[in-house]
């Protein structure tokens, strides 16, 4: 887990090594300015001259400000490099999910995904931060600190041997008591995500039930989750405190009392009044960086759970790669299914598809309808290879889609799924995903095709007008138009269409599907529909049921001899009704 996310620091190696050297430096400084101190004191009262205090007064002067130089720029490169270390874990987190098949993004929910984005990249980012600066600087001051101590103290720095234990054993008592709270936390904020985002895309659902207060209690509960776990940590972790104090009163009341008692009974001969100025600092600095490690624990073990999630992303390789010398370039938009089958998990007990052989050739309209369940859109998702056969082959232009580099089989797809959607941004950005050299020309001419450029050219600004987030400014009709003519703008070798037209009356269905004809005539045309008037003038329709191929053939061929379409287009002509 280390090394992987180590791999992330990259171009940030030279501000973290940096940090490193001005912690080093800004900590020995400290050390030593409190021995300096406590000599100018003894000089002092054994009567030095002015000159030598004001030097000493200078040269302490100046170490206090190169330490606070160091620590700054430390800081600042500590900043940066934490930072840039985040910044770049993100990238790499995003960009492994997208090259993730459907198989592996159904291991992981859209709200887990944006978790480990957000809040688990900003506590692995603490961390390093703590690591590179704090975890550095802490152990140096304790040790140096203690070694001082015992040269400047003597006897008296015995101290430690009780107050170092108690709080160290303390802290960790704590640390291993909060951990388990800090643990659970992460994995509800998945839940709160989750929460947070259905009730986002499914607001219209819910305002239209009047289901407000309903998710408003659900989203409660899994806040108030939440802050019962962190409250039982904080609880825990707030006990550091009194603990630090006690062992800070401690040490001070043993240094004052007994390093007194030394100073007169020994008339400043074995120990003197710098000495104990000395012990009382350097016991600040030794607690004051037991308690650092201790926090520095707590937010390592925090950011440990985190580090495992991103890391659990990072590790997951793709159910789809390139193989060796991948093909590049696909030569027609032909189409065979041979004896496939396929499941979406290996421990499912039945096949999603089961027996398909089919064969399309290129420039061919396919009509696919089935009931719901039966697996069209599964069908046409083996294509482009966003799943791949469980059995048997899928090839396209003659060769099977796993010898294709999966970019450039994918550029010779395009597809307008059932959940159409558009992207922040105008009309024309959004237009250029199918071609992002588009001409404002080319851009006019699909969306003609595609029946949507009356609407765009009645917005004010026309193709420049803005679309919000998933398109909540455009209709469903219009979405689907926008989605189809951004496909068209590809000219890829195989359009699939998954049921987008459903949101078009009949007329425009048949307009735009006419304008297939004369604008993409050689690409392969395949239209997944519930109306058997989206597929009638198909040159081969497709009857899907329960995963299998039940009959396939043109309209009239079906009509005669399929029991399932004749039913499903007498039902849509006639309204259902039955006439005897």
């Amino acid at each position: 887990m280390i090394k992987q996310l180590a791999k992330c620091v990259r171009e940030y190696k030279k501000p973290t090594i940096i940090t490193l050297l001005f912690i080093i430096g800004e900590a020995v400084i400290e050390i030593f300015i409190p021995f300096i101190t406590a000599n100018l004191v003894n000089d002092i009262k054994a009567g030095a001259a002015m000159k030598e205090i004001v030097v000493t007064g200078i040269f302490l002067a100046v170490l206090a400000l190169i330490s606070l130089t160091f620590g700054g720029a430390a800081g600042f490169s500590c900043a940066k490099a934490s930072a840039g270390f985040a910044k770049n874990v993100r990238k790499d987190v995003f960009s492994k999910v997208q090259t993730f098949s459907f198989g592996n993004i159904d291991k992981f929910s859209s709200s887990s995904l944006v978790t480990r984005l957000t809040t688990d990249v900003t506590n692995v980012q603490m961390s390093y931060m703590m690591i590179i600066r704090t975890a550095v600087r802490s152990p140096i001051m304790l040790v140096f600190a203690i070694i001082m101590a015992y040269i400047m103290g003597g006897m008296l720095a015995g101290t430690f041997v009780v107050v170092v234990p108690i709080l160290a054993v303390g802290l960790f008592i704590i640390s291993r008591k909060a951990m388990p709270a800090f643990r659970r936390v992460f994995r509800k904020y998945d839940r709160l995500n989750e929460s947070i985002e259905e009730n986002v895309r499914a607001m219209r659902v819910v305002k239209g039930f009047s289901r407000e207060q309903y998710e408003k209690e659900n989203f409660s509960r899994a806040a108030e989750d939440i802050r019962k776990d962190f409250t039982k940590a904080e609880r825990i972790v707030a006990l550091n405190t009194p603990i630090m104090q006690f062992c800070v009163y401690f040490n001070m009341a043993f240094v004052l009392l007994v390093g007194s008692k030394m100073i007169i009974s020994g008339k400043g001969e074995t120990i003197d009044v710098g000495q104990i100025s000395a012990m009382i600092t350097y016991g600040m600095q030794i607690l004051i960086s037991l308690m650092m490690l201790s926090m520095i624990y707590v937010i390592i073990t925090i950011s440990a759970e985190s580090a495992k999630r991103i890391c659990e992303v990072l590790s997951e390789e793709s159910d789809l790669t390139d193989p060796e010398n991948a093909i590049t370039e696909v030569r027609d938009g032909s189409i065979e299914f041979r004896n496939v089958s396929f499941k979406y998990s290996e421990k499912a007990k039945r096949f999603a598809l089961a027996d398909i052989d089919l064969k399309i050739e290129s420039g061919m309209t396919v009509g696919i309808i089935g009931g719901t369940g039966s697996s069209k859109s599964t069908l046409v998702q083996l294509i482009p290879r966003l799943y791949d056969a469980t059995e048997g082959e899928v090839l396209v232009g003659g060769v099977n889609v796993k010898e294709y580099s999966l970019e450039k089989l994918r550029d010779s797809v395009a597809m307008v799924l059932q959940k159409n959607v558009l992207f922040s941004g105008t009309i024309a950005d959004n237009l250029r995903w199918g071609n992002k050299d588009a001409t404002l020309e080319e851009i006019q001419a699909v969306c003609k095709i595609a029946q949507a450029d009356e609407f765009v050219q009645s917005f004010p600004d026309g193709y420049d007008s803005m679309i919000e987030q998933g398109g909540t400014n455009v209709s469903g009709g219009q979405k689907q138009r926008l989605c189809i003519a951004r496909a068209m703008l590809k000219k890829p070798k195989i359009l699939i269409l998954d049921d987008s037209t459903s949101a078009v009356d009949t007329k425009t269905d048949a307009l735009i599907r006419a304008g297939f004809k004369t604008y993409i005539p050689e690409t392969t045309k395949i239209i997944i529909a519930q109306r058997i008037a989206s597929v009638q003038d198909s040159d081969l329709i497709i009857v899907l049921d329960n995963g299998r191929i039940a009959d396939m053939g043109t309209h009239e061929e079906l009509l005669e001899r399929s029991d399932i379409y004749r039913e499903v287009y007498e039902q849509q002509t006639s309204g259902g009704d039955d006439h005897e």
